[in-house]
């Protein structure tokens, strides 16, 4: 009877606090994955497709130098004369990039996916301080991903990869060699018992054949293509990176670690290797509307009759709180993002919030700037003033 009263005076509560909810995945760490596996073993094409999966930035050496080069930021000027040159980016600049941009604050909020580092060449670190560094970073990586393949299976696979000289895009024999895309089509209309789509019927008629063998006739063979060059560079693999890599994956948490067959297909790989976390925040962006928040708190729902919910700012820009300036928000650069809508003062302040919001969100914002002026005659005292009130409120004379 005692346990049944004490059961009665508990009022009926609901135990989630939203603020408090908020404030956790706001400091949550972002979702960080390192893809590793020989050379050709499929890593580029995992980790893009995990970094598309979930929402994270994808890290690469030619995509880092590509992106510089593109922005044309300093690191991409040096690039572009060592290329102009014709020679290679040096080591030293393609790891300052990687580590720059796993610094960077929409990697902070995004999370990365790291691939083809540590690498190779030990021309600037040797592999033990490559991997020593990845073990140091800030956002450590939360699961490793090996893709394991056998030598010979390499190899063929290498030796058998395409170029298009105009795209720059690599195809597989089973893509250009019309045997390989003959047997293919066959077991695939052994194999398939249902309808295949419009467009996979379109593909498959002679005709459609007939111009993809025609685009694959321009396809070149590259020489590092070459099976001695490929078996060079996976003898190369096991005896630099090899038994460093094994060391790490050793120490590595076995619930974070996932070994995966390079020998299926890239979508399989793919369906394999999903982290079983999943770190997702969407961002919708809205039309103008005259009256802001009835307009936009309707728009793109998440679900029927959710509404977007007001957040604690209102109409005022968090960005510029933050820099310590009321700035009322346009309808144009309106955003959501956990369920509440925020609402930027402009195109710059828009792309720093979507880089990261947590530095505008985290408490004690949103904090309103509180602005004192002192005047009085000369000589009294309103330096003196000044300086006592910014000390005692942490403010700015």
């Amino acid at each position: 009877m005692a346990l049944q009263k004490e059961k009665q005076a508990q009022p009926f509560t609901d135990i989630f606090d939203e603020d408090e909810a908020e404030r956790s995945f706001l400091l949550s760490k972002p979702a960080c994955l390192v893809v590793m596996g020989k050379p050709g073993s499929g890593k580029k094409t995992l980790a893009r497709k995990l970094a598309q999966r979930w929402n994270c930035i994808f890290i690469e050496a030619s995509e880092v130098i590509q992106m510089n080069i593109q922005q044309e930021t300093e690191y991409g000027v040096k690039c572009q004369e060592f290329l102009y040159r014709g020679e290679s980016v040096p080591e030293e600049l393609v790891t300052e990039m990687i580590l720059q941009k796993i610094e960077s604050p929409e990697v902070a909020h995004f999370g990365y996916v790291l691939t083809g580092f540590p690498s190779l060449s030990e021309e600037y670190m040797t592999v033990p301080q490559q991997i020593e560094k990845i073990k140091n970073l800030k956002l450590k990586p939360d699961v490793l991903i090996n893709i394991k393949c056998p030598d010979y299976d390499l190899c063929q696979r290498i030796s058998g990869q395409r170029q298009h000289p105009d795209s720059g895009e690599l195809y597989q024999r089973s893509q250009w060699d019309p045997k390989a895309i003959e047997k293919r089509k066959r077991e695939n209309q052994d194999e398939e018992e249902e309808e295949e789509d419009e467009e996979q019927e379109e593909e498959d008629t002679p005709e459609g054949l007939r111009k993809k063998l025609e685009y694959f006739h321009e396809v070149v063979h590259r020489p590092e293509d070459s099976l001695e060059n490929a078996e060079k560079r996976i003898g190369l693999y096991k005896d630099i990176l090899l038994h460093p890599l094994e060391e790490l994956l050793t120490e590595q948490d076995c619930r974070y670690l996932i070994e995966v067959d390079g020998n299926q297909q890239p979508d399989v790989v793919f369906e394999v290797s999903k982290p079983c976390t999943s770190y997702t925040c969407c961002y919708c962006c809205f039309n103008k509307q005259d009256e802001l928040f009835r307009a936009l708190s309707s728009c793109k729902l998440i679900a029927p009759r959710y509404r977007w919910r007001r957040s604690r700012w209102g109409q005022a820009c968090p960005v510029a709180l933050k820099e310590g300036d009321i700035v009322m928000g346009s309808p144009e650069f309106a955003v959501s993002f956990l369920g509440k809508m925020y609402v930027l003062s402009s195109q710059e302040a828009l792309k720093k919030f979507m880089l990261n919001p947590r530095p505008y969100l985290l408490p004690p914002m949103p904090v309103p700037p509180c602005k004192v002026f002192v005047f009085g005659p000369p000589l009294s005292g309103r330096t003196t003033t000044c300086n006592a009130i910014a000390h005692n409120y942490k403010g700015k004379v």
